[in-house]
């Protein structure tokens, strides 16, 4: 019998400690390209990017030109908060909730994919009711 309970503990300290795992490695690597935009290196960012999303715009600077222009509050971000994040078809799926330097929030959905390189970026969402004063 304690035996069966030393083998589910394990079994259950190894899924938790996975699990940790990866949500902060999916933090760091969303995080780290937030912090790639806020400094301008779109070398850096354009390293999370998925190989899709690098299919689709080719380069560093197309990359960086659709968040400036489309994302503005990913390409100058202020404050950073994670919040929750589920499993779809196979994807991670992150919530991410991001101050402007106006004080808007908006909260953006990240997909995340896990590759040879690692965790990927491989597109995000911004969610309905954003950009809303505080």
């Amino acid at each position: 019998m304690a035996r069966i309970f030393v083998l589910i503990l394990g079994l259950f300290l190894t899924a938790t400690s996975t699990t940790a795992q990866q949500s902060d490695s999916i933090e760091s690597v969303i995080g780290n390209q937030l912090q790639a935009f806020n400094d301008r290196d779109l070398q850096e960012a354009w390293s999370y990017a998925s190989p899709n999303i690098k299919r689709i715009f080719e380069n560093p600077q197309n990359f960086g030109l659709m968040v400036e222009r489309g994302y503005p509050m990913v390409w100058d971000n202020r404050q950073v908060e994670f919040l929750e994040r589920r499993e779809v078809n196979g994807a991670q799926m992150q919530k991410v909730m991001l101050r402007d330097p106006s004080g808007n929030l908006y909260v953006l959905l990240y997909q995340m994919i896990e590759t040879g390189n690692g965790w990927q970026i491989n597109g995000v969402q911004l969610l309905p009711g954003n950009g809303v004063g505080a």
